[in-house]
């Protein structure tokens, strides 16, 4: 039975624990700093506590990786240089050169490295993706999305800390930049403008304008300051036909308890988005074969992010690095 090691307790460490569990035939070890939220993470999870970050890594078979931004560079080298399989949540690190050094400590080691990009197994997106590639649209030309929701904050409220999050670009379009890039290829200029409401040291609304290699324009919306809550939506249009979504229109199950209300997914947990995710990666483990999303896709999708934030402060269109 292989271990797998979530370093960060937060939200997203529960969902992949959650979803480590109903893949089976895995046993989980778990660190946090904070050790209330580790001893309560291990209770709710059955995971096994570590000592520290090195004593997880050394008892780990794959080690995921669920902190903060800013802190997923130097976990993520030191784990593949340890030889384990890693699985860092997005956005792979806080900037390209961060990204750059997993990227080259991901080629070096004889383990697989993949970086988080969940939407890619949203059932919407991916249908979207395999329509793209078939042809179902011609050639793509205009391309738009649209995330948004409320500002998060975080332990210690770092997603409101820039220079730690990176901001809305950062955080929260990364999740489009990988996908459009996925579908439709690589970019070639990015132009960003945005507003800053909620807090003066970065965007909490951004627009920005994509032009890719193929000649289509991409058009991505992202916000912490939608009152409406979480919202997530793309169009493509092309030569041969157009296609949208918006996850708005098939409302979630809806629950009311004595904790509050909740809306949670009609999805099976074999369908969820994060379930595919982690089986695939697991199963990539297993076969040793190269996940389905690399160290470049993670490199790349932050390019974009970290060339729209350069765009949205000089007024300029910026070539996002290629790594």
């Amino acid at each position: 039975m292989r271990k797998v090691g979530i370093i960060g307790t937060g939200g997203m460490g529960r969902t992949h624990a959650r979803h480590y569990k109903n893949i089976g035939n895995l046993e989980l070890l778990a660190y946090d700093v904070d050790p209330e939220r580790l001893s309560g993470f291990c209770t709710d999870t059955g995971a096994a506590p570590a000592a520290s970050s090195d004593d997880l890594m050394e008892r780990a078979d794959i080690v995921d990786i669920c902190l903060p931004t800013h802190l997923h560079a130097d976990l993520a080298v030191q784990s593949l240089g340890l030889g384990k399989a890693t699985l860092c949540e997005k956005p792979m690190a806080r900037t390209v050169a961060d990204c750059g050094r997993i990227a080259e400590a991901a080629a070096k080691s004889s383990a697989p490295f993949m970086p988080a990009q969940v939407v890619r197994w949203f059932p919407e997106f991916r249908r979207a993706h395999d329509m793209v590639v078939d042809g179902a649209v011609g050639d793509a030309s205009a391309i738009r999305t649209r995330r948004c929701g409320k500002h998060p904050q975080g332990a210690g409220g770092w997603f409101t800390n820039y220079e730690l999050s990176g901001g809305v670009l950062m955080d929260l379009a990364v999740h489009d930049f990988d996908w459009i890039r996925w579908t439709f290829g690589e970019a070639k200029a990015v132009y960003a403008n945005g507003v800053d409401h909620q807090w003066p040291a970065g965007l909490d609304y951004a627009l920005v304008t994509i032009t890719l290699e193929s000649g289509a324009l991409a058009h991505t919306e992202a916000s912490w300051a939608d009152p409406g809550g979480f919202r997530a939506a793309f169009e493509i249009a092309g030569s041969g036909g157009f296609i949208e979504h918006d996850n708005r229109w098939s409302p979630p199950l809806r629950t009311v308890n004595d904790k509050g209300t909740f809306n949670e997914s009609p999805m099976a947990p074999a369908d969820d988005p994060y379930f595919r995710q982690l089986s695939e990666f697991i199963t990539a483990v297993e076969s040793g074969s190269e996940p389905p999303v690399t160290a470049i896709d993670g490199l790349r999708a932050v390019a974009i992010a970290e060339a729209a934030i350069e765009s949205a402060k000089s007024g300029r269109a910026i070539a996002p690095a290629t790594g």
